[in-house]
């Protein structure tokens, strides 16, 4: 249902038909590829979100449910699923009492990869609209709670820029979706087809509370 009205964002990979990490790679080498024939390098900015799973908002996501057309039987299910639960930790010898747990999605459980791709379609419209109006031109790939920021062009400062620019722009997104990125897992990558050694410019994150790449 989801899928067939377009709810799902096309951006979005993992735990999808036909959407593996496989997949991922391919849509990666293609848009490389595509660059080289224009003459263009490819940067890309790969960023994580911390305690993805743990901090979603079930009556935030019990939302989006409505919203993405499911039968009303179908949200009060996940509803009823995702609240009243407790859980309890154990640490060698040392058992814990039993904690109340209403956020959350139950990372590695059979639903957790379909419910979080519901969690975050809404994010990455609103990301690619604001893009859009921003005229920068991003594209998104998105893995779970791993994504993706690829620009092309011939200059890396040109790059760079576009690049500081998204990152801004997903972190205060992410604020509002009660999420948080995970500066020390924040990576880049360059694919230029240069024959020679490339030293490109160094992106500057501090000012967004990220690493110095």
């Amino acid at each position: 249902m989801v899928t067939s009205n377009n709810f799902i964002h096309l951006s979005q990979l993992g735990g999808l038909k036909f959407k593996s990490t496989a997949d991922a790679g391919i849509a990666l080498t293609h848009i490389v590829w595509s660059g080289w024939a224009k003459g263009k390098a490819t940067s890309s900015l790969a960023f994580d979100i911390s305690q993805f799973f743990p901090s979603l908002n079930y009556c935030f996501l019990v939302h989006i449910l409505d919203k993405a057309g499911l039968d009303p039987k179908v949200a009060s299910f996940f509803s009823n699923y995702l609240t009243q639960r407790s859980m309890k930790y154990l640490w060698n010898n040392f058992l814990s009492p039993l904690f109340e747990v209403n956020v959350g999605v139950g990372q590695g459980s059979a639903l957790s990869q379909i419910l979080s791709s519901l969690y975050l379609s809404p994010l990455l419209f609103i990301l690619e609209n604001r893009f859009k109006n921003l005229n920068i031109p991003i594209s998104i790939l998105s893995f779970v709670d791993d994504g993706l920021f690829i620009v092309q062009d011939k200059s890396f400062h040109i790059s760079n820029s576009r690049l500081f620019c998204s990152y801004n722009i997903l972190s205060k997104l992410l604020d509002s979706f009660g999420l948080v990125i995970e500066h020390s897992k924040t990576e880049i990558f360059h694919f230029s087809r240069s024959q020679c050694i490339f030293n490109p410019p160094s992106l500057d994150l501090s000012l967004l509370g990220g690493p110095i790449l």
